[in-house]
């Protein structure tokens, strides 16, 4: 199996609009992150793609993936699915994807892209538009997506609820405010941790780095990756001050387990 991490910026994305930071202007290409979103590739070589960043061709194109298999979302904020008609270009040629989601979330997705899902609209040759089946998940009940078991595990994610995703040794959690002890036994015995990291200090919406640190502990992880990182902290700078076998995931970073 490999993950391939697409993105692993904030809703801002790295560098930020009108921001000179030392951040912002490095020239460390792995402080530029575009935003969240990853690439599961199972042994048997289907790609699963979470979420549909807003420069997810860019994002594609960069990781040279020419196609997926399925795609499966955490929430439906625009930082993560304001890219979902890039997926046009795959479903033109390999006919309908399989899209997996939240089932409230997916019902939002049909009404704010309406042009997609419409099916009394006239479908024309010259305007292709995404062909997406959307299938509904339910916290807790294993799915199989592209030959993989996958339980959907909710999270709370400030005044929202979204969904992370284990996929065997991997387990990936991207905008998860809270933890809560029963959620991280079924982390348990995951070989990879991808998980949001915001500030120093605590966010409603998001795990804080320290926090993120303190899962990584309990659930026993031998490497996490710290993703949905902001303009805060360069990369070089906060990996050398991450305790050993927590790092911070960058765009492109592509790790086989």
């Amino acid at each position: 199996m490999r993950l391939i991490i697409l993105g692993s910026g904030t809703s801002f994305g790295v560098p930020q609009i009108g921001c000179s930071c030392a951040v912002c202007v490095s020239t460390d290409p792995r402080d530029r992150r575009t935003r969240v979103a990853a690439v599961v590739e199972t042994d048997a070589g289907a790609r699963i793609l979470i979420d549909t960043p807003p420069e997810l061709r860019l994002q594609l194109i960069s990781a040279g993936i020419p196609d997926i298999d399925a795609v499966l979302y955490t929430h439906d904020h625009a930082d993560h699915v304001h890219g979902i008609d890039d997926l046009r270009a795959i479903s033109a040629r390999r006919g309908r994807l399989p899209v997996y989601g939240p089932a409230d979330m997916l019902e939002r997705l049909l009404q704010r892209f309406s042009y997609i899902f419409d099916e009394e609209m006239p479908r024309q040759p010259e305007t292709p538009r995404p062909e997406l089946s959307l299938i509904p998940l339910k916290p807790g009940i294993e799915v199989d997506i592209a030959g993989l078991r996958v339980p959907p595990l909710e999270f709370a994610h400030g005044r929202t609820r979204g969904f992370g995703y284990r996929f065997g040794a991997l387990a990936y959690l991207t905008d998860v405010g809270a933890v809560p002890p029963a959620m991280v036994e079924r982390l348990r015995g995951v070989q990879v941790l991808v998980v949001n990291a915001l500030f120093e200090q605590p966010h409603p919406a998001h795990l804080s780095i320290p926090q993120a640190i303190e899962l990584a502990r309990a659930v026993g992880a031998r490497r996490t990756l710290l993703t949905h990182l902001t303009h805060r902290h360069g990369h070089a700078e906060l990996a050398a001050r991450l305790p050993p076998g927590v790092e911070p995931a960058y765009d492109g970073l592509t790790i086989a387990f």
